[in-house]
C-alpha cells in the first residue's frame, strides 16, 4: 500500500540497504584508527614493523571510501557548486538531481564499471597478492570498484524515484541541511 506520504517499498527499501551498509562500513573508521595507533606504537616503542597490519589500513580506508560513497550520495554529502541550487523550489532541486543523476551519475558508473571489469578479472584470474608479501587478497581490494559502482548504481536508482515522486508532488522536497557560504 502506499499514500501520498510514503515511500514506495523500493525507494524505502533501497535506502535502508544503503544506510545499512554506510551504518556498518562506519565502524571500520574506529578499528583502522586503532589498528593505526598500534603500527605506530608498535613501530616507534617496539622497533616492530607488519606489512600486513600497514596494508589492512590502506585495505579497511579503501572499503570505507568506495563502499560509503553510495551512503553520502544518499545524504546528499558529495561535493557541489550549490550557488543557484539552494536558491531554488523543492521542484528546481529535483530536476537538476534527477538530470544530473540521469547525465551524470548514471554514465560515469557504467563507463566506470564496463572500463575496470578487465582489470578486475585479471586481478582475480591470477589471484593477484601484494607484491610485498603482505594481504594475499590484492583481487579482493581490486573487486571493490565493481561493488561501489554498484552501490551507487542501486543508490542513484533510489535518487531517481525520489526526484520523480518530488516532481509529481507525492514527497517532500530536499532541503539543503547545510548552509554553504558564497
Amino acid at each position: 500500500m502506499q499514500t501520498a506520504n510514503r515511500d514506495p517499498l523500493l525507494l524505502a527499501w533501497l535506502d535502508g540497504f544503503t544506510e545499512v551498509v554506510g551504518r556498518s562500513i562506519a565502524w571500520l573508521v574506529l578499528l583502522m584508527m586503532a589498528l593505526q595507533f598500534a603500527i605506530v606504537v608498535m613501530r616507534y616503542a617496539f622497533g616492530l614493523h607488519s606489512v600486513a597490519m600497514q596494508e589492512s589500513v590502506m585495505y579497511m580506508h579503501a572499503m570505507v571510501f568506495m563502499l560509503g560513497a553510495a551512503w553520502t550520495l544518499r545524504h546528499d554529502g558529495h561535493v557541489r557548486v550549490d550557488i543557484f541550487y539552494r536558491k531554488l523550489s523543492a521542484r528546481g532541486r529535483a530536476w537538476i538531481d534527477l538530470l544530473g543523476t540521469l547525465f551524470l551519475l548514471f554514465p560515469v558508473v557504467l563507463f566506470i564499471a564496463i572500463s575496470s571489469l578487465g582489470y578486475v578479472k585479471s586481478s582475480w584470474a591470477i589471484l593477484e597478492r601484494s607484491p610485498d608479501g603482505g594481504i594475499p587478497g590484492v583481487f579482493l581490494l581490486k573487486s571493490l570498484i565493481l561493488v561501489m559502482m554498484a552501490l551507487l548504481l542501486l543508490q542513484g536508482v533510489a535518487q531517481v524515484i525520489r526526484q520523480v515522486l518530488i516532481l509529481r508532488g507525492r514527497a517532500p522536497g530536499n532541503t539543503p541541511d547545510h548552509d554553504e557560504v558564497i
